[in-house]
């Protein structure tokens, strides 16, 4: 799973191994680690749950993304790219969380993308 933070938004992109795995055993979570001490990772992840929204909490050192249980079923189970909303925060701010599957990319990369999605233009 990959994640990315630009201001208030953030974005998670994820395999098919991992929206398989989200889709039949409700979570799929990372981790970055920046030392060896306990708390010196950085611990996000991806989770369905009966809620009314895509909303997010962040506490000791965990990013939680959290999918309403039905939205995330059909979105594993479908062609549909990704999902996004937008967390109130108060005071006029929201945090804009976006979810997607990742697809191969169109020119060759070191990176191992034997997992990923196809890519829809690459026939194009």
């Amino acid at each position: 799973m990959k994640i990315r933070i630009l201001d208030n938004s953030i974005r998670l992109r994820l395999s098919q191994t991992e929206v398989q795995h989200l889709s039949e055993k409700g979570k799929v979570e990372a981790q970055t680690q920046f030392g060896l001490a306990p708390n010196a990772s950085l611990i996000y992840s991806l989770e369905k749950k009966e809620t009314p929204a895509i909303h997010a909490a962040f506490s000791d050192n965990r990013i939680q993304i959290f999918l309403p249980n039905q939205m995330a079923t059909d979105w594993a189970t479908s062609d549909e790219v990704g999902l996004e909303d937008d967390m109130p925060l108060g005071d006029g701010n929201a945090l804009h969380i976006l979810v997607e599957k990742d697809f191969k990319c169109l020119t060759e990369r070191s990176e191992d993308e034997s997992d990923l999605f196809p890519n829809p233009n690459e026939n194009c």
